[in-house]
C-alpha cells in the first residue's frame, strides 16, 4: 500500500505516535511517504533520520516565526490558534502526483488544514488523527490548570476549538483517536449525529525493543520518578500537584523519599520547587530509561489531560511500578491493584505510593504484570496492522461506492 503520511512537526523519538506508526507501516511492507514541516535543525534532523527507512521524505521549512503569524491571522476568523498554526500549502506543491497515493494520513488538529486541502483537492480517501480531542482538554485546563500559559490560551480558544473539533469529525473518511474518551468527547461535539465507526479508537503503542526492563540495574530504594515535557501546561499542574499536595503526606512518614522530575524544558514553577534537596529537576536527558530503570516507584498524579498517557506506558514497559490517577487510567485497560496502582486524592496517592516502597515484593509483582500487560496491548507492529485494516476498510468502502 502506498501512504502518504502528513504530519505537521517532524516525526522522532519523542513524537511517538507518528514516527512509530510510520516505521512500523513500512517494516510490515507498507510504502510511506512522509510530508513534514521543519521549524529548525533539530527538525531537520529527524526528518534525515526518517528517511533511512521511508520511501521519501519531504519538508518544507517553517520558522517558528511564521507559525506564530498564522496563528495572529486566526484571531480574526472563527478557527482556532492551532488550526492555523501549522498551515502551509506548499508542501503540496512539493509532493508529486498526490493521487497515485492509496490513502492520505494527516495528524493532529494542526494538520486539520491539510486534511481538508486533500480531500478536497484529491481523490484519495483522507484519515485524520485528532490524536486527541484538543476542547476536551481544555475543558479540563480551564478549571484545574495552574499554568498561567494554560489558562490563558484555555480562555482564548476553547470555544472555537469545540465548534471546529464538531465539524471536523464529518469532514473525513475516518477520524482516529487515542482513547473511548476522546472519542466520546469528540461525539458530543458534533453538531449532527455520526456513525459509531466513523471515529476509531487507535491507542498508542510503546517500542518495546527500547523501552524495556534492565533486570541488572538495582532500583534506588525510596526514590520516585515523574516523566514527561515539563513546560507542557498538564504537566505543569501534575508536578505541583504532586509536590504541593502528595509529597508533603509522603514526607510525614518518610523524609528520605527522593522525587526525580524528568523532562525537557521546565517551566519557572518547576524548577522552583528544585530548592527542596528532596526534589531533583533533571531537566533534558539523553535517556530517560536509567531514571525509569532506578527508580522505585514512577509516579503520574494526572489532574487533567487527554488521550493516553505516554509517561504511564513507558514506564510499565520498562518493568517499573505506576501509580497514577483515574483520569489517566481510563484511557488504558490494565488491571488497578494488578498491573498498575490507582488513586486520585492526595492521601491515598501518597497511602499507595509509600505502600510500593516499603513493599519491594508487591513492588515488583506490579511492576512486571505491567510489562506483560504492555507486550498484549501495546505493541506498535499490532497498532500499525489495526491502522492497516482501517485503510483496508475505507478504501474498499471507497471502491463500492465508484
Amino acid at each position: 500500500m502506498r501512504i502518504l503520511f502528513i504530519v505537521p512537526y517532524a516525526p522522532n523519538l519523542i513524537r511517538v505516535r507518528p514516527y512509530n506508526i510510520i516505521k512500523s507501516l513500512t517494516e510490515i511492507g507498507h510504502e510511506v511517504t512522509v510530508a513534514t514541516l521543519i521549524a529548525n535543525d533539530a527538525d531537520q534532523t529527524s526528518a534525515d533520520e526518517l528517511a533511512n527507512f521511508c520511501h521519501q521524505v519531504i519538508s518544507v521549512k517553517m520558522p517558528t516565526w511564521k507559525s506564530l503569524l498564522n496563528s495572529m491571522k486566526a484571531l480574526f476568523t472563527s478557527d482556532p490558534l492551532q488550526s492555523f498554526y501549522s498551515w502551509n500549502p506548499q508542501l503540496f506543491d512539493e509532493i508529486p502526483d498526490v493521487n497515485s497515493f492509496d490513502v492520505i494520513h494527516v495528524e493532529h488538529l494542526r494538520g486539520s488544514k491539510f486534511a481538508l486541502y486533500a480531500k478536497e483537492n484529491y481523490s484519495v480517501p483522507v484519515v485524520w488523527d485528532s490524536v486527541d480531542c484538543i476542547s476536551h482538554l481544555f475543558e479540563q485546563a480551564q478549571e484545574q490548570s495552574k499554568s498561567f500559559f494554560g489558562t490563558l490560551i484555555t480562555k482564548l480558544d476553547l470555544e472555537r476549538t469545540k465548534k471546529y473539533e464538531g465539524w471536523l469529525v464529518s469532514q473525513f473518511d475516518r477520524v482516529l483517536v487515542t482513547s473511548e474518551v476522546d472519542k466520546s468527547a469528540l461525539t458530543n461535539l458534533a453538531p449532527k449525529p455520526i456513525q459509531s465507526k466513523q471515529i476509531y479508537v487507535l491507542p498508542n503503542g510503546v517500542n518495546l525493543e527500547y523501552f524495556k526492563p534492565d533486570f541488572s540495574v538495582k532500583r534506588e530504594p525510596e526514590t520516585l520518578v515523574v516523566t514527561g515535557k515539563m513546560s507542557y501546561h498538564a504537566n505543569v499542574t501534575m508536578v505541583l500537584n504532586l509536590v504541593e499536595n502528595i509529597m508533603p503526606i509522603i514526607w510525614d512518614k518518610n523524609p528520605n523519599v527522593k522525587v526525580y522530575v524528568v523532562g525537557k524544558d521546565p517551566s519557572a514553577e518547576i524548577q522552583e520547587l528544585g530548592k527542596n534537596p528532596n526534589v531533583i529537576i533533571t531537566g533534558t536527558v539523553d535517556d530517560m530509561r536509567p531514571y525509569l530503570h532506578r527508580s522505585t516507584v514512577a509516579v503520574a498524579p494526572v489532574v487533567y489531560g487527554a488521550g493516553i498517557q505516554n509517561k504511564v506506558l513507558e514506564a510499565m514497559a520498562c518493568g517499573t511500578p505506576v501509580i497514577t490517577t483515574t483520569q489517566s487510567a481510563r484511557a488504558i485497560m490494565a488491571e488497578p491493584g494488578e498491573e498498575f496502582c490507582v488513586a486520585d486524592s492526595a492521601e491515598e496517592f501518597a497511602f499507595k505510593t509509600l505502600e510500593l516502597i516499603n513493599n519491594p515484593n508487591y513492588a515488583d509483582r506490579i511492576g512486571l504484570a505491567g510489562y506483560e500487560f504492555m507486550k498484549k496491548n501495546h505493541d506498535w507492529t499490532m497498532i500499525s496492522s489495526r491502522l492497516k485494516e482501517v485503510y483496508d476498510g475505507i478504501i474498499d468502502g471507497q471502491r463500492q461506492l465508484s
